[in-house]
C-alpha cells in the first residue's frame, strides 16, 4: 500500500517541503532540534481542575490548562447541555469578575479546586442579538441545510449512519451458546461486482436524526423594532415575534434584565408586560414555561446534539461545497434573513459596526515574533485564522460583485472594466481591462494571470522573509466570471500607480526602476525560489539591477511596509508553450511537437518542477566531480597537466555543444561515464556523447531519470562520489578559498557542465525574464543570457523526457494511484507537470508498451481532459445568461453534455414575469443581464464539436467523438463520473435523485434539478511549519522501524497541528491516519479505531464525502473494526467505500482489487462463501489485468480464492487455484522462499482433505446409509487467520504482541478449538521477537512487484 508515505495534504505540502528545509538552512529561526524538544515540554503545562456553579444547575468539575483564556471556559459552558442556553454571563472567583481575555495562569488565587460562579449579566442590544442567534443555532444544530447550502463552514458527514452512532461495542457478533449469530451481509445489488447500475441516491443516505424535532414554528424579529425612545428608557432592547408548536402567537420583549412576554399583537403595539410575564434571563427558560412541546423537544434535541461526535459539528477552516443535495425545505429564519440584509453586506459580524482592516490584520500577524516554539505557534495560528476569515469574506464579496450587488468604484466605465471595493477588499475582474495584456494573449492571459500571481504569493509567503510583504489574495470563479480579491495597500488608492512603484516596471519592462531596500529583501528569496539577480536596461539604456521578474512591483505603503505585488512571473517561462523566433528546443521536445502555440504567453514552469530539475542537476554535478576525482587518482602516474587539459577541454566542448546534445551535457556526461576513465585521449568523448545523445531516446530516459531513490545505488556504483561530496561540502563552507588548484578545477568543470551560476559551488538559479517581450538586457551579460536560455530549454526538456515518464512509471508500479480528476491533477503537480501537458501525458501513455496496465490512468485522464474542455466552454456560455434564466441554462448545458437525447432544447422563460421593455432598460448594469438568449440554441452535437476542437487547440489531443455516447463507448467512461467531475469543477449543485442519462426521448435534466451554483475558490494555505517538521521526522522514524519514537513524534505533531489549525484540517487528517496505523501495528486496536474514526469524519468534512482520500480512510477503518470484532460494521464500511469508488471512477481500477479482497475476506469470516467468491474472483481479475498474471498480488488472490473453496469443501477448485499461486511463487521467489514453502504445505493439506472426502463418499456409495462415517473436519475460518490475511493484503506485516495481548490470545485460542496447533506456535513465535528496543520490521514479506 502506498498510503503510508503519502505526503500530508496531497499536493500542497510538497511545494513547501523544500522551502522549509531551505528555511532551516538559511536562517536562524530554529535553534536546532534540541531547543525544539525543550520548548515542546513547556507547552504541555500540567492542567488542573476547577468547580463551576451555574444558577439552577448542579456544580461540575472542569479540567483546564494554565494557557487557556477565560473565554475558552465561556465556550465550554455555551456548548454544554445543561448550560447551553446562557450566553450573557460572567465568571466570578470570590466575587471578582474574571476578564474574558486573560489567561488562567495570570489570575490570582485560581488553583486546583477553586469554585467559579456563573453570574447572569444585564443584556445590551449586542448581547441580546448574540443570544437570539445562539438559540437559533441550537434549534438548528441537527439540521443539515447549512451544509447543503454551503454556509458558515458547515459540511456533510455520513460515517455515523454506517457505524450506528459511536464506534463502541456495537457491531460485535452476539454469541448464542457456542453458535455465532448470522449477520445479514448481502450488499445492495448495485454494489456487487459486475453491476452496471450507478445510483446517485445512496451517496447521501438519510440520517434519521435529521428529521428535525420541531420546537417552534416561528422565531423572528418583530415588525415593532426598534423600540421607540420612551421604551428604550424602560430598558427595551428589541422585540421578537414567536409562534409556538401549539399555535400560540406571542410577542416578546428583550430587555436589559432578560426576556418577557408583552401585550403587543400583529397590528397593535402594547409594550406593557403581559400577565404573567415570565421574565427569564434566558429565552429558552421563557419558552419552556409557555410551551410544553418546546420544553420536551428542546431537551431531547440537546441530548442528541451533545451525543454527536464533535467532528461532525465543528466548523471547517474553509467552506466545502456539496455537488448534490436533496430538496431542502425553506423555513422561516430570522437570523438568516437579517444576516442577508445587514451584517453580511459591508460588515463582518464579529465586530459590529466596523469593517475589518484585512491588510492590517494579515500583515500584523506576519510581524509577530518567531524566536521560539510557543511564539511561532501563536504566530502561525494567527496567520492561519486571519487567512481563513479573509478567504471567506473575499468569497462572499466576489459573489456579491458578480451578482451585481456592489457599486463599482468606476461606475462610468463599461461593465467588464469595473473595479470594486467591499469590506476593505479590492476586487478586479479577470478580463483584459485596459489592453494591459494585449501582447500576451488578451483575456486568456488576464484569466491565467491571477492564478500565476497566487502561486507567486504562495511561494513568497512560504519563504517568509521578515520585512517583505505580499497581499492577501483569493481567486474566485463564479457563474462564468473570474474575480481576484486582494487586500488593499494603505494609501495606494489615493495616488497614481506610476508614483507609487519604486521597484520593477508597470509597462512590462519599457521603464524599470530599482531600489536598494527591495534588492536586499528579495536577495533573501533568491536562493529558495531559485531566482537570479540580473541587470536589465531601462528606457534610458542604463542597467538596472533586479532580483525578481520585471512585472513584480515594489510599493511602500503609507504604513511604511515594503509590499510586492503582481508576482505572476515568479517562476521562469515554459518554453514548450512559448514559441520564440530563432530559438531551437532540445530534440526530445521537438519530437513531441513542442514548442506549441498556447492561448497566452504567461505559461510558466511550476515550482515543483524547478525543485526537481535542480535536484537532478545536483546529482549530475556530484557524478561529474566524482568521475574527475577518480580520473585524477587513476592518472597520478601519467603526466598530469596533459590529462587536466583534456578534461577541461571535454567539459568545455560539452558545455558548448548545446545544440547537438539532448540537454546541456545531461546525456552527454552520462554517456561519457566510461569515457575519460578508460580512454587516454579525452577528445573522443564529446563526439561520442553527442552522437549518443539525441539518437537513442532510451539512453536519455534511462540516463536522465535518476530519481532521488536511485541516489543510493549511485553512491555505491561510483567510487569517487563520497570524495566529491566532501569536496562540495568544504567548498560551500569555505567559499572555495582553502582548496588546492586541482580540486577547484574539478568543481569548475562540473559547475560549467550543469549550468551553475557560480564557478566555485553548485548553484542553479533562473532569470524569469529571459523571453519576456519588452525586456532588454545589457550587452555585457550576453554570455550569461545564453546560459540562462540554455537552462530554460533544459528544464523544458527535463519536464518532457524525465518528469512525464517518471509519472507514468509511478502509475505503472502504483506508487501513484489517482482515482479522480483532483487526485490526477495533484499527481501531475507534485512532479511539476502543468495540466496543459495532459494531452502529452495521455499520448505518452498511449504509446507505452504497458498501455493495458495504465487503462485506469488513461481513462481518468480522458475524463479530466473532456470535463476541463467542457468547463472552458461553460465559462463563456454562462457569461451570456441573465440571472433569471440561470437554472434553465445550466440544465440545458448538462443535457447537451451528458444526455443521449439528441435534440435537447433550452427552455426560454415563457412565464409572465419577463416583460421585454423592462429588461432592455436595465442593460449593462449587471454582468450577464440583458436579454441574451443565445445559450438556448446550443445543441449536443455543437457542444461536442466545440469540446473536440478545444481539446485539439488547448491540449493538442484528438478526441474523435461526436456525442457523449461515443465517448462512453470508446473510452469506457461513466456518465455519472462525468457529471460529478463537471459539477465539482464548475460549482454546480444538483438535486440528488436517479437521472436517466440514456433515454433518447426526453432530456436528463430539467431546470428544477439545478439547485445552486457555488463559487470555486483558490487561496493560499498557510502551513504549520513546526508541526510539519515533527510529522516528517515521525514518518522517517516509522520508516526506519522505530515505531515508539515515531508514534511520540506524530502525537506531538498532532498537538502542534491542533494548536495552529484548530481541530479540523487536511493535515490533521493525515496525522490521525498514520497514528491509527501505528496504534494498530503496535497492537492497540481500540486506540487505532478511535483515531481512524476521527480521520474518516475529518476527511468527509474537509475533503468531501466522496473524495478518494475519504474512500481510503473508510477502508482503513473497516480493517480496524474487523480487528476489534465489529464485523457487521466493517462490512458496512467496506460496502460504502466500494459504492463511492464505483461512483468516482468505476469498477476497473487497481484500488478496487484491494477493496474486493478485503470484502471477500470479511465475508469469508462470516461464512458467506458464495458472496465472498464473487468479490475475491473480481479482485483476481483486476490484479491480473493491472499487475500481469505472474505478479505476487495475483498469487495472493489465488490463495484467497483457494481458501474460500476449501471452506466450501470444493477441493478440486481449491487445488487448482493454489497450484496457480504456487507456480507464481516458485518462479518469482524460488523453491526455498518461505512463501513457496507455505504454499506447498497448503497444497499438501488440501490434497489430504480431498482424499479424505473422497474416501468418505466412496464409503457411503458402497455401504449405503449404514456406513460408519469419519467425522469430517470442516474448519470455519478462524478470526486470527483472516486478520493475518487482511494485514497482508493491506500491506501491514508483523504485529508485535505484548504479554497482555498474549494472554488474551491464548484464552481466545482455547475458546476456539478450530485454531490449529501450528498457528498457535506461529503467533507465539512472532510475539517472542524483541519489542521495545529493536526496530520493528515493517517490511512487507512479499516484495511488491
Amino acid at each position: 500500500m502506498q498510503t503510508d508515505t503519502v505526503m500530508v495534504n496531497g499536493g500542497g505540502a510538497n511545494d513547501h517541503i523544500d522551502e522549509l528545509e531551505s528555511k532551516d538552512r538559511h536562517s536562524d529561526i530554529n535553534g536546532g532540534d534540541d531547543s525544539n524538544e525543550q520548548e515542546v515540554i513547556v507547552i504541555q503545562d500540567t492542567g488542573f481542575t476547577v468547580k463551576i456553579q451555574a444558577p439552577g444547575a448542579e456544580a461540575f468539575d472542569l479540567q483546564v490548562s494554565p494557557q487557556e483564556m477565560v473565554q475558552e471556559i465561556h465556550q465550554v459552558l455555551i456548548d454544554r447541555e445543561d448550560t447551553c442556553h446562557r450566553t450573557c454571563f460572567s465568571l466570578q472567583l470570590d466575587g471578582n469578575v474574571l476578564a474574558n481575555f486573560s489567561e488562567l495562569k495570570s489570575i490570582e488565587g485560581l488553583q486546583e479546586g477553586s469554585l467559579l460562579k456563573v453570574v447572569e449579566e444585564p443584556y445590551t442590544v449586542r448581547e441580546a442579538r448574540i443570544h437570539v442567534r445562539h438559540i437559533r443555532d441550537l434549534l438548528k444544530s441537527l439540521d443539515p441545510s447549512d451544509a447543503y447550502n454551503g454556509v458558515d463552514c458547515n459540511s456533510l458527514s455520513f460515517l455515523s449512519i454506517f457505524t450506528d452512532g459511536d464506534l463502541g461495542d456495537s457491531g460485535k457478533r452476539k454469541k448464542k451458546g457456542s453458535e455465532l449469530e448470522q449477520i445479514d451481509c448481502t450488499p445492495p445489488e448495485h454494489i456487487l461486482p459486475g453491476s452496471k447500475e450507478r445510483p446517485l441516491i445512496p451517496l447521501q443516505p438519510q440520517n434519521k436524526d435529521w428529521k428535525p424535532m420541531q420546537c417552534l414554528k416561528v422565531l423572528t424579529m418583530s415588525g415593532w423594532n426598534p423600540p421607540p425612545g420612551n421604551r428604550k428608557m424602560h430598558g427595551d432592547l428589541m422585540y421578537l415575534y414567536i409562534v409556538t408548536v401549539e399555535e400560540r402567537h406571542v410577542s416578546v420583549t428583550a430587555s436589559t434584565r432578560g426576556f418577557y412576554l408583552n401585550q403587543s399583537t400583529t397590528y397593535t403595539f402594547n409594550p406593557k408586560p403581559a400577565n404573567p410575564s415570565f421574565l427569564s434571563h434566558s429565552l429558552v427558560e421563557l419558552l419552556s414555561q409557555i410551551s410544553p412541546a418546546f420544553k420536551k423537544n428542546f431537551t431531547a434535541l440537546q441530548k442528541k446534539r451533545v451525543q454527536r461526535h464533535p467532528f461532525e459539528r465543528i466548523a471547517t477552516p474553509f467552506q466545502v461545497y456539496s455537488w448534490t443535495s436533496p430538496q431542502v425545505d425553506h423555513s422561516m429564519d430570522c437570523v438568516r434573513a437579517e444576516d442577508a440584509y445587514t451584517s453580511r453586506l459591508g460588515y463582518e459580524e464579529h465586530i459590529p459596526g466596523q469593517t475589518r482592516d484585512w491588510n492590517e490584520e494579515l500583515q500584523t500577524t506576519r510581524e509577530l515574533p518567531r524566536k521560539n516554539l510557543p511564539d511561532r505557534l501563536l504566530r502561525e495560528r494567527a496567520i492561519f485564522k486571519v487567512h481563513s476569515d479573509f478567504a471567506a469574506a473575499a468569497t462572499r464579496g466576489a459573489m456579491a460583485v458578480i451578482d451585481g450587488n456592489v457599486m463599482a468604484i468606476n461606475p462610468g466605465d463599461e461593465t467588464h472594466m469595473q473595479m470594486f471595493i467591499w469590506n476593505n477588499i479590492f476586487f478586479s475582474p479577470g478580463f483584459d481591462v485596459r489592453d494591459h495584456y494585449r501582447e500576451l494573449g488578451g483575456d486568456a492571459a488576464a484569466h491565467a494571470a491571477p492564478t500565476n500571481d497566487l502561486n507567486g504569493v504562495r511561494a513568497y509567503g512560504a519563504v517568509d522573509v521578515e520585512g517583505l510583504y505580499t497581499l492577501g489574495t483569493v481567486v474566485v470563479d463564479y457563474r462564468g466570471y473570474r474575480v481576484t480579491a486582494q487586500s488593499i495597500i494603505p494609501g495606494i488608492l489615493e495616488r497614481e500607480q506610476e508614483q507609487s512603484v519604486i521597484y520593477g516596471s508597470i509597462d512590462f519592462g519599457k521603464t524599470v526602476v530599482s531600489h536598494s531596500k527591495y534588492l536586499e529583501l528579495l536577495a533573501k528569496t533568491s536562493r529558495p525560489l531559485k531566482v537570479q539577480r540580473y541587470n536589465v536596461l531601462n528606457e534610458k539604456n542604463e542597467a538596472v539591477e533586479l532580483c525578481s521578474s520585471v512585472e513584480c512591483k515594489g510599493i511602500i505603503g503609507n504604513d511604511g511596509r515594503h509590499y510586492i505585488l503582481d508576482l505572476l512571473r515568479t517562476f521562469p517561462p515554459d518554453l514548450n508553450f512559448l514559441p520564440v523566433d530563432g530559438e531551437e528546443l532540445a530534440p526530445e521536445c521537438q519530437r513531441q511537437g513542442f514548442p506549441r502555440q498556447h492561448r497566452h504567453r504567461l505559461a510558466c514552469l511550476r515550482q515543483e518542477l524547478i525543485e526537481a530539475f535542480v535536484e537532478h542537476r545536483y546529482l549530475l554535478f556530484m557524478k561529474m566531480a566524482a568521475l574527475q576525482l577518480m580520473q585524477q587518482k587513476a592518472n597520478k602516474d601519467a603526466s598530469r597537466n596533459e590529462k587536466l587539459a583534456a578534461i577541461t577541454q571535454t567539459s568545455e566542448t560539452e558545455a558548448s555543444a548545446d545544440a547537438t546534445q539532448t540537454t546541456a551535457s545531461d546525456s552527454g556526461t552520462l554517456v561519457s561515464t566510461d569515457g575519460p576513465v578508460q580512454m587516454d585521449s579525452g577528445e573522443e568523448t564529446p563526439s561520442k556523447a553527442a552522437t549518443n545523445g539525441p539518437m537513442e531516446p532510451t539512453a536519455t530516459q534511462n540516463g536522465e531519470c535518476k530519481s532521488p531513490l536511485e541516489g543510493k545505488e549511485l553512491e555505491e556504483s561510483i567510487p569517487g562520489l563520497a570524495q566529491a561530496k566532501e569536496l562540495a561540502e568544504t567548498l560551500v563552507a569555505e567559499d572555495g578559498s582553502g582548496i588546492d588548484q586541482k580540486n577547484r578545477e574539478v568543481v569548475l568543470n562540473a559547475c560549467k557542465a550543469v549550468g551553475s551560476i557560480s564557478n566555485t559551488s553548485f548553484d542553479i538559479r533562473f532569470n524569469p525574464d529571459i523571453f519576456s517581450p519588452g525586456v532588454r538586457f545589457p550587452d555585457d551579460s550576453a554570455d550569461d543570457i545564453q546560459k540562462q536560455k540554455q537552462l530554460l530549454k533544459d528544464s523544458a526538456a527535463f519536464l518532457v523526457s524525465c518528469q512525464i515518464p517518471s509519472l507514468v512509471k509511478d502509475c505503472l508500479d502504483q506508487s501513484a494511484l489517482p482515482m479522480d480528476g483532483a487526485t490526477l491533477t495533484e499527481a501531475l503537480h507534485q512532479r511539476g507537470i502543468n495540466v496543459r501537458y495532459l494531452g502529452t501525458v495521455l499520448e505518452f501513455v498511449d504509446k507505452t508498451p504497458a498501455k493495458a496496465q495504465l487503462e485506469h490512468f488513461y481513462r481518468i485522464g480522458i475524463i479530466e481532459l473532456i470535463t476541463r474542455c467542457a468547463k472552458h466552454i461553460f465559462k463563456t456560455y454562462l457569461q451570456g445568461v441573465e440571472l433569471s434564466a440561470l437554472s434553465a441554462a445550466v440544465s440545458h448545458f448538462l443535457n447537451c453534455f451528458l444526455s443521449s437525447f439528441p435534440d435537447a432544447v433550452g427552455h426560454l422563460l415563457a412565464d409572465e414575469l419577463v416583460s421585454r421593455r423592462k429588461s432592455r432598460k436595465r442593460r449593462n448594469k449587471v454582468p450577464g443581464s440583458g436579454d441574451n438568449t443565445a445559450w438556448a440554441s446550443l445543441t449536443p452535437s455543437e457542444l461536442w464539436k466545440n469540446i473536440a476542437s478545444e481539446a485539439r487547440s488547448y491540449y493538442h489531443f484528438i478526441i474523435q467523438c461526436e456525442n457523449v455516447d461515443q465517448v462512453v463507448e470508446k473510452y469506457g467512461v461513466q456518465k455519472i463520473t462525468l457529471l460529478r467531475e463537471i459539477s465539482v469543477k464548475t460549482g454546480i449543485q444538483i438535486v440528488i435523485k436517479e437521472y436517466n442519462f440514456d433515454s433518447r426521448h426526453k432530456p436528463t435534466f430539467t431546470e428544477e434539478d439545478i439547485l445552486n451554483i457555488f463559487p470555486v475558490v483558490k487561496h493560499v494555505n498557510p502551513k504549520a511549519s513546526d508541526a510539519f517538521h515533527f510529522f516528517q521526522s515521525g514518518q522517517a522514524k516509522v520508516q526506519q522501524g522505530f515505531l515508539k519514537e515515531g508514534c511520540e513524534l506524530i502525537n506531538e505533531a498532532l498537538n502542534l497541528f491542533n494548536n495552529v489549525y484548530g481541530a479540523m484540517h487536511v493535515e490533521i487528517c493525515a496525522c490521525l491516519r498514520l497514528l491509527a496505523r501505528l496504534n494498530y501495528i503496535m497492537g492497540d486496536h481500540a486506540e487505532a479505531l478511535s483515531n481512524q474514526q476521527k480521520a474518516v469524519l475529518m476527511s468527509e468534512r474537509v475533503l468531501g464525502i466522496e473524495h478518494p482520500n475519504t474512500i481510503q480512510e473508510y477502508m482503513h477503518l473497516a480493517l480496524y473494526c474487523f480487528a476489534n470484532g465489529q464485523l457487521s460494521t466493517a462490512l458496512k464500511l467496506l460496502y460504502r467505500a466500494r459504492y463511492l469508488l464505483l461512483l468516482v471512477c468505476g469498477e476497473d481500477h487497481p484500488e478496487m482489487a484491494l477493496l474486493d479482497s478485503n470484502i471477500g475476506l470479511v465475508l469469508h469470516s462470516v461464512m458467506e462463501y458464495d458472496l465472498s467468491l464473487r468479490f475475491v474472483e473480481n479482485a483476481l481479475a483486476i490484479n491480473s489485468k493491472y499487475h500481469g498474471p505472474r505478479s505476487l498480488k495475483v498469487a495472493l488472490s489465488h490463495h484467497l480464492i483457494a481458501r474460500v473453496y476449501e471452506s466450501k469443501a470444493e477441493f478440486r477448485s481449491a487445488l487448482q487455484h493454489e497450484k496457480e499461486g504456487y507456480t507464481i511463487y516458485k518462479n518469482q521467489m524460488g523453491e526455498a522462499h518461505e512463501k513457496t514453502k507455505e504454499s506447498s504445505e497448503y497444497l499438501k493439506s488440501l490434497t489430504q482433505q480431498a482424499v479424505a472426502l473422497q474416501r468418505t463418499m466412496n464409503e457411503i456409495y458402497k455401504n449405503g446409509s449404514s456406513a460408519s462415517i469419519m467425522p469430517l473436519k470442516f474448519t470455519a475460518p478462524s478470526m486470527a487467520n483472516i486478520l493475518e490475511q487482511l494485514n497482508i493484503i493491506n500491506g501491514i506485516i508483523f504485529i508485535p504482541l505484548s504479554q497482555k495481548d498474549l494472554e488474551n490470545l491464548k484464552a481466545e485460542v482455547q475458546r476456539r478449538q478450530q485454531l490449529q496447533e501450528s498457528e498457535k506456535n506461529e503467533l507465539l513465535e512472532k510475539s517472542e521477537q524483541p519489542l521495545e528496543d529493536g526496530p520493528l520490521e515493517l517490511v512487507d514479506k512479499i516484495p511488491v512487484d
